[in-house]
């Protein structure tokens, strides 16, 4: 299970062995691959979607399953277009169950301005499954002059958060578990593509965004500081961590840093161009609650820390596996 968490484990299982079996080149591993085909510069990416339980505040696994591609096209500056399902379906899953979920992929493919396309449909015997799997890929189309990843971060950058953090993994651990905690917690899933849009009219300089999902805001920024060779210092106290979520990760002995997200972003900006996209973040629905959380520094490269309320300063790892496992 740690496997497939989204830190350090799933990184060395990439990395050792799939990277090396395909003939494909780690060094610029991000939420989608972007080429040039034709004259035109294309992100693709592809993610496959086992949560349990398939409904929940805020979303269903449809939702989870558009709203996922759609968010890594956005994260390398591309204008999600068109989409695949795939659905693996365990023999005696309702029909109702299965006609509700792909109503809820038609309604967040239309939110999000996307076409699913083309797909598949397989049946596995009773036992075999968890009712319903999801698997969708996506393409959509990167504007000249954008390029966005890790090893364009330098000291001086500006880390900025989306909003308020943790909920989806809050969410789907309340209801999975029957948790109560005096409030309903509902998943933030949402298609962030025209927030990013958003931020680009303000500068195509920015130097790489995140979405930060298995593994939360710790596992992204991990990545992004390993990539680029640069440390990373997080402000404790602006992190936007809402009370449902701090009061339930301390019943649960959770850490908000790596509790998953489905609908924020992480952003690297230059810091000449920060406030003015903050700004441009705070303008928009999806980005009201955007705050600076960080800046990149020289020292301590390839490391995460936080600062404290207390003053003091504590390491942010990446995670071995995943506390909440199976959240998307």
């Amino acid at each position: 299970m740690g496997h497939g968490g989204g830190g350090a484990l799933s990184a060395e299982l990439v990395r050792h062995l799939f990277l090396p079996a395909f003939g494909t080149e780690g060094d610029r591993l991000s939420d989608s691959a972007r080429f040039t085909l034709g004259g035109a510069r294309l992100a693709f990416s592809t993610d496959s979607f086992v949560v349990r339980p398939l409904f929940f505040p805020g979303g269903s696994i449809g939702d989870l399953a558009v709203n996922g591609t759609v968010n890594d096209l956005a994260m390398s500056g591309a204008s999600p277009a068109y989409l695949s399902c795939a659905a693996v379906l365990e023999e005696g899953v309702e029909m109702s169950v299965v006609a509700r979920i792909a109503e809820a992929m038609g309604e967040a493919a239309r939110r999000a301005g996307v076409s699913v396309v083309t797909g598949d449909t397989k049946v596995v015997e009773a036992g075999h499954g968890d009712g319903v799997y999801l698997n969708t890929a996506g393409v959509g189309l990167v504007p000249d002059g954008v390029d966005l990843r890790p090893e364009r971060v330098v000291p001086g950058d500006v880390v900025l958060v989306s909003g308020a953090i943790g909920l989806h993994g809050v969410a789907i651990m309340s209801v999975r578990e029957g948790l109560e905690f005096g409030v309903e917690v509902a998943s933030d899933c949402a298609p962030l593509a025209g927030l990013v849009q958003a931020m680009l009219a303000v500068t195509g300089d920015l130097h790489v965004l995140r979405d930060p999902t298995r593994g939360g805001v710790a596992a992204a920024l991990n990545e992004i500081a390993a990539s680029s060779g640069t440390g990373v210092v997080l402000h404790e106290r602006a992190l936007p961590v809402p009370d449902p979520v701090a009061n339930a990760c301390a019943v649960l002995g959770l850490d908000p840093l790596y509790v998953a997200n489905e609908g924020k972003l992480v952003a690297f900006v230059p810091r000449q161009h920060a406030e003015a996209v903050l700004a441009a973040m705070r303008a928009h629905p999806l980005g009201a609650e955007a705050a600076v959380v960080g800046e990149v520094v020289a020292d301590h490269p390839g490391m995460v820390v936080a600062r404290t309320g207390f003053g003091g300063t504590r390491v942010v790892d990446l995670p071995l596996g995943e506390q909440l496992p199976r959240i998307c």
